[in-house]
């Protein structure tokens, strides 16, 4: 028969275990803490969320909100360029911290990754020429569209698209732009900041946003079990809505303040 104390080592070994456990389930905020460096996964094909500048070096709101975070965080930032395809499987395989890169919450992404509070606007949208009229989904019927594979864009014009619409996926946003800029596609399926961008520069398109898919701000993406720097990164990102620096950044890289967003 076991004694009282033997129940009891029993007990205080199990729940020295579950405490290891627990650690190591929280390790990458004791890790990012005692390395001083915290390594962020940014778009540099999504301007102004994030591109290359003049410089070689990666710019945008979400280079910008990167480096925000390390700062509160104390730790130098390590950025690493990600595509929309491989930016989750990023967190999976502990190649990075957090992903700060257009990120929009979905269920099936939440059964894969953990998100923070949202950080800034996004919205998604299809654009074509003025000349041809499309004033809703149903009226995609025939035509030719582009959207990058595995993108919110993608999931929800997949949602929508009538069984007829020719919908040409991209493996990233550059070819999903180009794509339609050389005339592959009749139309494209986009956030509006890119859709912005493309036709800042080139204006003899004639394109504009025939309408809308769907409201979808950014979050940034915490891998699973990862709580103490989840809730952490909640705690820098409403600080910095409360301090307006979030609002300077949407101002300053979109154009308007990042406004209500969703906690």
């Amino acid at each position: 028969m076991f004694s009282k104390r033997h129940l009891s080592l029993g007990l205080a070994a199990a729940l020295t275990f579950l405490a290891a456990g627990a650690s190591h389930a929280q390790s990458a905020l004791d890790t990012i803490t005692k390395s001083k460096t915290v390594r962020i996964a940014i778009p540099t094909d999504f301007p102004p969320y994030g591109s290359v500048g003049p410089d070689m070096a990666p710019q945008g709101l979400d280079i910008e909100v990167a480096r925000l975070i390390a700062g509160k965080l104390g730790a130098k930032v390590e950025l690493i360029p990600v595509s929309t395809a491989n930016r989750i499987p990023y967190l999976q395989t502990k190649k990075a911290d957090l992903v700060i890169s257009t990120l929009g919450k979905n269920p099936e992404r939440e059964k894969v990754i953990d998100f923070t509070v949202a950080y800034s606007p996004f919205f998604i949208a299809v654009f074509g020429p003025k000349t041809l009229s499309v004033k809703a989904p149903a009226e995609l019927a025939g035509k030719s569209i582009s959207v990058t594979r595995g993108s919110v864009d993608d999931a929800e014009l997949t949602k929508v698209a009538p069984a007829s619409v020719e919908l040409r996926r991209f493996e990233d946003n550059n070819a999903t732009i180009s794509a339609f800029v050389a005339g592959q596609t009749q139309l494209v399926a986009t956030s509006a900041q890119v859709a912005s961008t493309m036709m800042a520069k080139n204006p003899q398109l004639g394109s504009e946003l025939k309408f809308v898919l769907k409201d979808s701000p950014n979050f940034v993406g915490v891998a699973k079990g990862e709580d103490a720097l989840r809730l952490k990164v909640n705690e820098i990102l409403l600080d910095a809505k409360k301090s307006g620096e979030l609002d300077k950044l949407a101002v300053k890289w979109l154009g308007r303040p990042a406004g209500d967003l969703p906690q």
